[in-house]
Order: C-alpha cells, then structure tokens, then sequence
C-alpha cells in the first residue's frame, strides 16, 4: 500500500479588521496585541478597528499611574494588580516606555517588572513607545485603551514614562490619576511645583520605608492647604506605600474605589472633556496630514517655511494662507473638480485703438470708461455696463501678445476674467491637476490686483484670466522695484 503524501500546510488567512474585532472582543490576546500594533503605526486598519468596537468601550475604570522617574510605578503597579486580581476583576495595563533609538520600540523595563502575571488570562500587558510624543503617554495611548476596555478588561491600568512636572496627558486619559512621589528626591517644595502636581486625584508616597517620608507627605498636605476645596469636592488623599513589600497598596486600592464612588456623578463629564480634547487633538493631526498629502504640491511646505525662517513673512499670515486653502475651496484630489468659487470680473476685448472704442461707447453709448492704465506691454481701459465690465486691451508693442492675437483675429473677444478668493491658492491647485499655466507665478495686474492666465490649450481654445480679489501687501523697502 502506497503511503498518502502529507498534506503541504495551509497559510493562515490573513486577519480583516472585521475578524480582528471579533476575536479582540472575545478577549482573544493575540488579536488584541495585533489590533493595538495596528492603532500604534496609526493604520487604516487600526482606525477601522477601533471604529468596531467603540461601541463596546466606556465599561471599564482607567486608572493612570504617573511620576517621576525612579519613583516606582511599575513596581506598585504590579501590585496593584495582585490586589485587583485578588477581588476578581481582570486588568489591562498599557505601560509607557522610552523609545528604542535603534528600533524605534518600547524600552520593555516595565513589563520585565510585571512578569509575575505574565501568565494570567486575566491580565493583559502592553508596553508602548512614546516615539517621541511628549506627555508621559504615546500618541495613540487613548485607543489603544479603548481596545482594552472593549476588549472587556474591568481595570485599564496606564502607566507613564518618567513624566516632568508640564507632562499631565495621563489626565486626560484615565478616569482617576495617581502621582507617585518619593522621599529624598530633592527639594519637595520645587517638586511640587503646579503642572502634574495638579493633576492628582490621589498623591502616593512611595518607598515610604525610607527617610523623609514623613516630610514629603507633610509637604504634601500643606500644599493642598493652601486650596480652598468647597464642600463635597474631592480633596487629594495621600497614601503612603512600600511597593516592594505591598505594605499601604490595599490602602491605595481602597482609597481608588472610594475616589470612584464619590466622583461618580461627574465621572461622564470627565469623560466628555477627555472625549472633546481627543476629537481636537485628532482634527489637527488628520488637517495636517490633509494639506500634506492633498493641498500642498511636494516641496511647498518647505518653500513656506523658508520665507518663515528668512522672515519673507511671519508664520501666521503663512498658517491662516495654508488652513484657508486646506479648508476645501481648492481641492487636489484627482478627478474632482477644482471648486475655485469664481466669479465673472470682466470680459477682455483686444482692440487696435482703444481711444476709437472708447469713444464710440462715449458719444453713441453714454457709457464712461476708465482712465487708462500700462500694464507692461499693454493699456487697459474699462468699461463699466451695469453689472457687467470689458477690458478694452491695446498692445504698446509689436511685440505684446494682444499684438500678435490682432494679426491672426483681428479686434475682438480676447480672454475671460474670473475673481478667485486666493490666487496663490488657484495656481497651486491648477498646477496639482495638470492644468497648463501661462502663469506658473502669479504676476502683477492693473489697479493692484495680481493675476495669471490659463493657457488655452488647458481650457479648449479658451484664454482665462484669474484674478485676486485682494490686493496684494506692499512691497518691502528692500524688495527689487
């Protein structure tokens, strides 16, 4: 009998978004660390994800443990959750490390810390990169929380990076932050300094065992002294443990559920202000990447910043420039039409002699024209018919390009003028299209205005004119005349 081959094995089927929200909801940990890997390298993917299971968020208690360095939140977060283990209630912990400067990952000390849980279903450790985003969390900490608490964690446990006293972005994540302080650390006044001494719900005097506890806590309580606190707000508790040991961690898990209990009624307020602070944070970030990819053609932004840096103009006439064309009147993207919000400003009549013309309209019309106007090559009259204006073109030159126009057609309909709200912004998004340009460079045009052309071949046979509504700012004295 001739033995069967061996089946050749099956590659795994990739995971959708859709099959990893499933399986993350299910508390599936493998899913979990994928979708939250997915939400750190800011994926489509990761978005789609957390779009999936938002719905399932906002059950669990997010507890931020921030500090200063060396103060030991890792290892009284590791028994935090022995204690919360204890009661029943599962826990998920994003730890914040420094960034690896080769890999670009997490520095893994916290986790190392925590490895006595390594091993518990009901536990899920993460650490996480700050990839160089200041404020003691990463950039993408408040998702990748959200997917623990969908993922059905009781407890969200986020513990930052070593944090100064101006990073405070763990208050604006978790429902409750502790601040872990240390005796002996240097001057507790200039410790205490505002920024994330403010920010405590619960002040943790940890390593309590060694000399000068008792004046750092006392430092403490004479600093929330000093705060008027009106009846039945919370006033900071501050709780001494010695995490190596567990001695004052049952205190500080006790001193966490009555913060939760007493705060209860303002606990979705604190979440609304946390939830509009994200939604801005996520609005500036996404216009950003707006403009880079959609508004502004490859290399602007640093044309931009140069006239910044050589002080050509001041950084916010060059930021209003930017957000007014990344508001959506000039769009790039292809196949769209770009909605320039035109309006008619005149229509162009190339003539041999305007003075004949203006005349005629004079005596025959009663119609008024303007004084005329050199503009380079050319000199301009207008005509002004009731809503409607023409722009007698007379060519100085042999050379004028009006000049050349009257020997192919002879006298008559040259071009068409259109207003724009921000030529600069026009030209970029023609030029972004592949719409031919006379112009590429807006350029000087009369009464002050500025304007540039749109070849005809761009526009079937047409000549267009678009023209700036505002004038432009007057020239610096060192600017070439």
């Amino acid at each position: 009998m001739t033995p069967t081959a061996p089946k050749p094995p099956t590659a795994p089927t990739p995971w959708t978004a859709s099959a990893l929200a499933e399986r993350l909801l299910a508390r599936d940990a493998r899913a979990l660390a994928r979708a939250i890997t997915l939400v750190e390298n800011a994926t489509d993917e990761g978005a789609a994800i957390v779009g999936q299971v938002y719905g399932r968020s906002g059950r669990a208690y997010l507890v931020g443990v921030t500090g200063s360095p060396g103060a030991g939140k890792s290892t009284l977060a590791d028994r935090l959750i022995g204690e919360w283990r204890r009661s029943g209630l599962t826990v998920g912990v994003l730890a914040v490390d420094p960034t690896s400067p080769y890999t670009g990952g997490a520095i893994l000390g916290d986790r190392v810390r925590m490895q006595a849980h390594a091993e518990d279903a009901g536990v899920f450790i993460r650490s996480m990169a700050t990839r160089g985003h200041l404020g003691g969390l990463a950039q993408t900490t408040t998702e990748a929380a959200t997917l623990l608490d969908a993922a059905g964690f009781d407890i969200v446990m986020i513990e930052t990076v070593g944090v100064g006293q101006d990073e405070v972005d763990v208050v604006r994540t978790a429902d409750i932050s502790l601040v872990v302080v240390v005796p002996g650390a240097g001057d507790e006044v200039q410790a205490l300094k505002a920024g994330i001494m403010e920010i405590a719900d619960i002040f943790v005097v940890n390593k309590a065992d060694r000399d000068g506890a008792d004046r750092t806590a006392a430092s403490i309580e004479t600093m929330l002294s000093l705060e008027e606190w009106p009846a039945g707000e919370w006033r900071p508790p501050v709780v001494r443990t010695e995490a190596t040991s567990g001695r004052g961690v049952p205190e500080l898990v006790a001193a966490i559920e009555k913060f939760r209990t007493e705060t209860i009624a303002t606990l979705g307020e604190r979440r609304r202000a946390r939830a509009e602070w994200r939604l801005r944070e996520l609005l500036g970030r996404q216009f950003i990447q707006h403009l880079e990819r959609h508004v502004l053609a490859p290399g602007e932004f640093a044309a931009i910043l140069e006239h910044v840096a050589t002080r050509a103009t001041d950084p916010y006439s060059a930021a209003a420039a930017i957000v007014k064309r990344g508001t959506g009147v000039f769009s790039t993207v292809e196949n769209t039409p770009v909605p320039l919000t035109p309006a008619l400003d005149h229509i162009g009549i190339a003539v041999k002699d305007a003075g004949e013309l203006v005349a005629w309209f004079d005596k025959v019309l009663g119609v008024p024209t303007s004084q005329p106007e050199d503009v380079g090559l050319h000199r301009l009259r207008f005509v002004q018919t009731g809503s409607a204006t023409l722009e007698l073109v007379q060519p100085l030159s042999p050379e004028a390009p009006v000049a050349k126009f009257l020997e192919t057609h002879g006298p008559g309909l040259h071009h068409l003028c259109l207003r724009v709200p921000d030529i600069d912004a026009a030209v970029a998004a023609l030029k972004a299209r592949g719409i031919r340009l006379i112009d590429d460079i807006p350029r000087a045009g009369a009464h002050g205005s500025r304007i540039a052309f749109i070849h005809p071949s761009s526009a079937h046979g047409l000549l267009v004119e678009l023209k700036a509504l505002e004038s432009p700012p007057a020239a610096s004295p060192d600017a070439p005349t």
